[in-house]
């Protein structure tokens, strides 16, 4: 028996200890395993991999490395799967209904399985966006000693001398509908933009959560850095396999990593990076699992006194390998610590404080893709809080790459009912410029499923005229959304909120700088409107997971979450 595990208080012990557990163990026995094995921790390795997408194919491979590690450090390891729904490929259809939704999917698939097995400690492996964040979530509301991989960025295509990425090919669909790109070329460039496995390479949504794991404290540092296809990943698995046996070996917890003031140090991150509006969604989504009160507005306080300097696209100009070459995410970290942004005394998954990890950082920032934070690139962060009488719940905005006079914008309303609905005037270039573009119905439980709406947007792109009009919804928009596009809207329209109530031709004015998202319009002309509302749009989904996603949903500013969080639990998986 291992004698540095005490199996008495390990989940664990209620399938292999002691004279009931004979018939469980020999379940054990069938699958190969010693009585060594059996004794020793069981450590679940989780992983998304799936052949749907380049972001989780190579998940299969880094996770038989993890359990290397955990054999090595006298644990054993238990691997098992969960679903991913990969964006880039749910994008622009009825697909991305399914993509919020699938987050909580992976977070509950997770926790069942270690509650099933009853698993001591988990190491996650995530590649697409939303199993990032699920992961994560599994992790804190287990409470168990936990370690997450990221899978790795795919490598940037080159064409015609340049880097492209997945975005490349979205904004050329508006090209080609605007006679500026030949169908011919778009389908040379759709062959050379995705040359490898990893998640897409530029801080969308997928590095943004990876680049948080590790300002969390959730991943070792540096480990989400190297692209998806390098096999310098293997270290970082294998260490991540020894670390989560540390962390078991010292009851150090998901919970003692994740605090508020860890939650702080990722919101840093996300904001001096350009990263993802979504992870405005995603981190209070990973507070509620804690139990710890962080909502949208917390994480725009944060991102407003966050100066950005990380030129990373899509506002930018390089990728996720870019930075990896310059020392990746603990350099960032280190020059927000020389401004005195982060809390140093937050424990990692090493078992050490931040403070103590980044001790042993000696990259500095390159002045290129790093730019040093006291000569920022822009004074704020890329990401904006908005709030206002058409957004008394927040609102949300990217200005990474935006310059001041481009973060105002007045406008009369076009209002469509639905993506779709968007999408085929944008198509037609049934719009003009100068307008507010809306887009209603699309929150978490009106749409259902809060879809991404980067179809559009990068078709605006495409037609050029990103700059010269703005767009607002209740739906999310992709982290690797260009342009003046406003997402999160709440309440959304299906509450009954103020973008129920738009109609066309409202003047609304969006001011990044002020934190202001309103429309000019009295309260009483507001409440005389809402009067006349009809209700919800129906939905055609009055069955599946896609009904309860809708059913159990709640407001995109708290996270977009399915349950009451750990604030009032009274059962804690990892004591049982």
């Amino acid at each position: 028996m291992n004698q540095r595990f005490d199996k008495s208080r390990l989940p664990s012990r209620h399938v292999t200890e002691g004279p009931s557990r004979a018939p469980h163990r020999s379940y054990f026995y069938a699958m190969g395993l010693t009585e060594e094995e059996i004794h020793q921790p069981l450590v679940g390795v989780a992983t998304c991999w799936n052949e749907a997408a380049p972001c989780n194919i190579a998940l299969n491979r880094q996770a038989q490395v993890v359990k290397l590690g955990v054999k090595k450090a006298r644990g054993t390891p238990r691997e098992f799967t969960t679903i991913t729904v990969t964006d880039g490929i749910a994008m622009g259809h009825e697909g991305m209904r399914s993509s919020l939704a699938s987050r909580d999917a992976i977070a509950d698939t997770v926790e069942l399985t270690m509650r099933g097995h009853c698993y001591d400690a988990l190491v996650g492996l995530a590649g697409c966006d939303k199993s990032l964040p699920g992961m994560m979530m599994a992790m804190v509301r287990l409470n168990v000693p936990s370690v997450f991989i990221y899978g790795g960025s795919i490598l940037p295509g080159r064409y015609q001398g340049r880097d492209i990425t997945v975005q490349d090919l979205f904004e050329g669909v508006g090209k080609v509908q605007a006679g500026a790109m030949s169908e011919a070329e778009l389908e040379i460039m759709e062959r050379v933009a995705c040359p490898s496995s990893g998640a897409c390479g530029a801080q969308y949504t997928a590095n943004t959560m990876a680049c948080v794991s590790e300002a969390i404290g959730l991943a070792l540092l540096n480990s989400s850095g190297a692209p998806a296809p390098y096999e310098s990943r293997d270290a970082f698995c294998e260490a991540s396999g020894e670390a989560v046996m540390r962390l078991l070996e010292k009851n150090i917890r998901a919970r003692d990593i994740v605090t508020r003031q860890s939650l702080e140090n990722a919101a840093r991150v996300v904001g001096c990076t350009g990263g993802s509006t979504n992870a405005a969604l995603h981190l209070p989504a990973i507070a509620h699992e804690a139990g710890i009160p962080f909502d949208l507005f917390d994480v725009a306080d944060i991102m407003r006194d966050t100066p950005y300097f990380v030129n990373l696209r899509p506002g930018g100009q390089y990728v996720a390998k870019d930075l990896w070459e310059v020392g990746g995410v603990p350099v960032v970290m280190k020059e927000l610590a020389k401004l005195g942004l982060l809390h140093l005394d937050c424990l990692t998954a090493s078992g050490r404080t931040l403070g103590e990890e980044l001790e042993e950082i000696r990259g500095e920032a390159d002045g290129r893709v790093i730019h040093p934070a006291a000569t920022p690139i822009t004074p704020t962060g890329g990401v904006v809080g908005l709030k206002g009488n058409l957004a008394p719940d927040g609102a949300i905005v990217k200005v990474a790459g935006m310059s001041p006079e481009e973060q105002v914008f007045t406008g009369p309303a076009r209002v469509f009912e639905c993506e779709e609905e968007a999408f085929e005037a944008v198509r037609a270039r049934a719009y003009r410029e100068g307008e507010v573009l809306v887009i209603r119905n699309e929150g978490p439980a009106g749409g259902p499923g809060m879809r991404e709406m980067l179809a559009t947007t990068a078709a605006i792109s495409g037609q050029g005229m990103g700059k010269k009009v703005a767009l607002i919804t209740d739906g999310r928009f992709s982290g690797a959304t260009r342009g003046f596009c406003v997402g999160h809207v709440g309440p959304e329209a299906a509450h009954g909120g103020p973008i129920a109530l738009l109609r066309d031709g409202d003047m609304i004015t969006i001011d990044a700088i002020r934190g202001e998202l309103s429309v000019a319009l009295s309260d009483e002309e507001l409440e005389a409107r809402r009067r006349e509302w009809s209700g919800p749009r129906p939905t055609p989904y009055t069955s599946g997971a896609i009904w309860k996603f809708a059913r159990l949903v709640g407001s995109a500013r708290y996270g977009a979450v399915t349950h009451p969080g750990a604030a009032g639990e009274s059962h804690v998986y990892a004591d049982q």
